[in-house]
C-alpha cells in the first residue's frame, strides 16, 4: 500500500483531537485524523453528558422522595429503571450524533481508521498502511483504570462507567469501588433511582477537595448519606454466580456483602499503551509517559505534542479542548512553536451538594509555600440555602496578603458549580476581594454566602492573615 504523507498526524478524534484539527487546518490541508474506536468523545458517548443526564432523574426522584419538609408528601413513588435508562441512552445519543455530524463533515482523505502505533520518529504504523507525518498530535484520550486481575475474576461482572450508560435498565444492586469525582456522582446517583449501593474508598479520602476543613464535612456527609466503608485499601473481590462478592475490613472487623455489578471506578489513566512511544524518539518519564510543556503541548524539543486526557494534566473537557487547540495551532505552524496562558483551574463535582475547585486548591497553596489567608462561610444557616431545605456545606476562599488579590476557593455545598465560575473569572481577571466586594449581589441569593465569605478573607486580611 502506498504510505501516506501529512504536514500533521492526529491520533485520536475526541475533543482534544477534534479542536487539534480545527487549528491545525488554520495553517495546512495536509493533515490526517487517525481514530480506532467509534467517534463520539468521551464526554459525549460516556462521560459528562449521559452522566448528567443519570443524575437529573435521580435529582428529581430524591426531590419527589423528601417533600415532605415543606408540607409535601407523593405515596407510591415509582422508579421506572428502563424508561430512566431508555432516557439516558436516548439524550446520550442525540449528544453523541452532533459529534458524528461534525467528522461527517471532514474531507474523507482527512480521516483513516485503526490503531496507529509509532514505529520510527514521525513514521506511523495503521493496519498496514504506513503514514509519514511532519508532525504528530497524540490525542488518545483515557480509559477506566481497573486493578490488576479483577477483570479475569470478575467477567461481565465488573463494569466502568463507560458500560453503565448502555444500560437497558437499573440494576438491583451495584459496589462502588472509588471516591473520586466519577464514583461519587454515580455511587449517589444509583442510590437515590433505589439501586442498593456501597461505595469503597481506598483511602480516607473523598472527592478533589483538598481543604482539611472541607474533607472532613465531605466524609462526614457521605458517612450519613450513602453506604460508605473508606479506607479500605484494594478490597477482596470473587465472582459468585451471577454476581459479585466484596469483602473488606472495618474498624469493627471483616465484612462481605453481595451485588449484581462492581463498578470500578478508581480513576482513569492515559490511553497512551499501543502507542509504542519508545520508537517515538521522544522523553518518557518513569511511568513511561511522555514529558510535555503544558503552555505549548510540546513534547521536549521534538515535533510531536501531547493535548487532552492523554497528557493527564487536566483532564476535563473544556482544558481538552484548549489543549487541542494549543496542539494544533503549534502542530500546525512548526518550527514557530509558540507558548500560550492557560485558563484558570476550575473542577467542579455533580453532587449533591456540589464540589469545586476554582484557581489554585488549598494544598497547591500550601505546596508552593504561598502565603495566604482564608475566609469562611457555612450554608447551614445562608439565607437561601435554607429556603430550598439545601442547608448544607462550606465554602472558603483564600486571598494574598501581599496585594488582596484572589488565588482560589474550594466549595462543599449549594449550586457550586455557578459559585466556582464567578470565582475563576474572578481570579482570572487578577481581582482583589475589595474589587470582589464592590460588585453586586442580589437578595436572597447563594451568592450571598460568597460575599459573606470575601467579608471574612477582608477583615482575615486587614489583620495580617
Amino acid at each position: 500500500m502506498t504510505p501516506i504523507e501529512v504536514d500533521v498526524a492526529i491520533i485520536g478524534a475526541g475533543s482534544a483531537g477534534m479542536s487539534a484539527y480545527k487549528a491545525v487546518r488554520q495553517h495546512t490541508e495536509r493533515v490526517l485524523v487517525i481514530e480506532q474506536g467509534p467517534y463520539g468523545t468521551t464526554c459525549a458517548r460516556v462521560g459528562c453528558m449521559p452522566s448528567k443526564l443519570l443524575i437529573a432523574a435521580a435529582e428529581h426522584a430524591h426531590a419527589i422522595a423528601h417533600g415532605a419538609p415543606f408540607g409535601i408528601r407523593v405515596a407510591g413513588m415509582v422508579v421506572d429503571g428502563e424508561a430512566v435508562m431508555a432516557r439516558v441512552r436516548r439524550e446520550r445519543d442525540r449528544f453523541v450524533g452532533f459529534v458524528l455530524e461534525t467528522v461527517e463533515g471532514w474531507p474523507a482523505a482527512h480521516t483513516l481508521t485503526g490503531r496507529a502505533r509509532f514505529v520510527a520518529p514521525g513514521v506511523l504504523a495503521v493496519g498496514d498502511t504506513r503514514v509519514h507525518a511532519g508532525r504528530v498530535i497524540i490525542a488518545t484520550g483515557a480509559v477506566p483504570s481497573v486493578p490488576p486481575g479483577w477483570r479475569d475474576r470478575l467477567g461481565d461482572r465488573l463494569i466502568v462507567n463507560d458500560d453503565v450508560f448502555d444500560w437497558t435498565t437499573l440494576p438491583a444492586s451495584v459496589a462502588v469501588v472509588g471516591t473520586g469525582v466519577v464514583g461519587l456522582e454515580l455511587a449517589q446517583a444509583l442510590h437515590r433511582l433505589g439501586v442498593r449501593v456501597r461505595l469503597f474508598g481506598r483511602s480516607r479520602r473523598v472527592g478533589p477537595l483538598t481543604d482539611p476543613a472541607l474533607q472532613a464535612a465531605v466524609t462526614h456527609w457521605i458517612e450519613a448519606t450513602l453506604p460508605y466503608s473508606g479506607n479500605v485499601g484494594e478490597p477482596d473481590v470473587r465472582r459468585d454466580g451471577d454476581g459479585v462478592v466484596v469483602t473488606w475490613q472495618g474498624a469493627d472487623g471483616e465484612h462481605s456483602e453481595r451485588f449484581d455489578y462492581l463498578l470500578a471506578a478508581a480513576g482513569r489513566a492515559p490511553d497512551i499503551a499501543g502507542l509504542d512511544l519508545d520508537k517515538a524518539g521522544i522523553p518518557l518519564d518513569e511511568r513511561g509517559r511522555p514529558t510535555f510543556d503544558p503552555a505549548t503541548c510540546r513534547i521536549g524539543d521534538t515535533p510531536i505534542f501531547i493535548a487532552g486526557d492523554a497528557d493527564n494534566d487536566r483532564p476535563v473537557l473544556h482544558e481538552a479542548a484548549d489543549d487541542g487547540r494549543i496542539a494544533g495551532h503549534n502542530a500546525g505552524r512548526y518550527p514557530d512553536v509558540r507558548a500560550e496562558p492557560r485558563r484558570t483551574a476550575l473542577t467542579i463535582v455533580f453532587s449533591d451538594p456540589q464540589m469545586a475547585i476554582a484557581g489554585a486548591s488549598h494544598a497547591e497553596l500550601t505546596r508552593h509555600g504561598t502565603a495566604f489567608a482564608h475566609g469562611e462561610v457555612s450554608f447551614a444557616d445562608q439565607g437561601r440555602a435554607r429556603t430550598m431545605g439545601r442547608n448544607l456545606g462550606t465554602l472558603r476562599v483564600y486571598g494574598s496578603p501581599a496585594d488582596g488579590r484572589l488565588l482560589g476557593a474550594e466549595i462543599f455545598g449549594p449550586d457550586a458549580e455557578h459559585l466556582a465560575h464567578l470565582l475563576a473569572w474572578a481570579i482570572q481577571r487578577g481581582d482583589t476581594v475589595a474589587d470582589a466586594l464592590a460588585a453586586p449581589f442580589y437578595h436572597p441569593v447563594i451568592e450571598e454566602g460568597l460575599r459573606t465569605a470575601l467579608q471574612r478573607l477582608a477583615k482575615a486580611l486587614r489583620n495580617g492573615g
